[in-house]
């Protein structure tokens, strides 16, 4: 192996490891502003029977999709439908790696629908999301709009 191809694979899996921003932007807030429709899934939305809708933001490559039981690796943003983000991992700069069927309801329905490297956006029926909980947890109520980018499933 070369000197210069070595470098150029040391270069390469140093930047694989690194975390990088998503190209919505992150604010000096810390807050990654909400898509123009957060209020509402356009008319182009895919919905499923449950009341979730997406829309894919990018393709991804592959045929598998995660079940209930496998752990994802994802960024993710997520806001109200007035526009408050209330969490993102981009934020932080680190994506988050969780077994599926640890999570709300409208993420598990909508990341089987995703293979790695897609990236969608969903509009989570409260019903799917936080609003089984007591109002006292401090979780947002109603619909949730999440940007999901499905980077792997383990």
């Amino acid at each position: 192996m070369t000197r210069r191809l070595a470098m150029v694979l040391l270069i390469a899996g140093a930047l694989a490891g690194c975390t990088l921003k998503d190209e919505d932007g992150v604010r000096e807030d810390g807050t990654i502003a909400a898509p123009p429709d957060v209020a509402a899934p356009p008319a182009d939305a895919i919905r499923t029977t449950s009341g979730l809708a997406s829309k894919v933001l990018r393709l991804g490559a592959g045929s598998q999709h995660p079940t209930p039981r496998s752990r994802v690796v994802v960024h993710y943003t997520g806001w109200t439908t007035d526009g408050e983000m209330f969490d993102s991992s981009i934020a932080s700069g680190r994506p988050m790696e969780t077994r599926l069927d640890g999570m709300i309801e409208g993420w598990i329905e909508g990341l089987q629908l995703m293979v790695a490297g897609e990236k969608r956006r969903f509009w989570i029926p409260g019903h799917l999301a936080y609003d089984h909980l007591p109002p006292e947890e401090g979780y947002p109520r109603g619909m949730l709009v999440f940007d999901i980018d499905l980077i792997a499933i383990r």
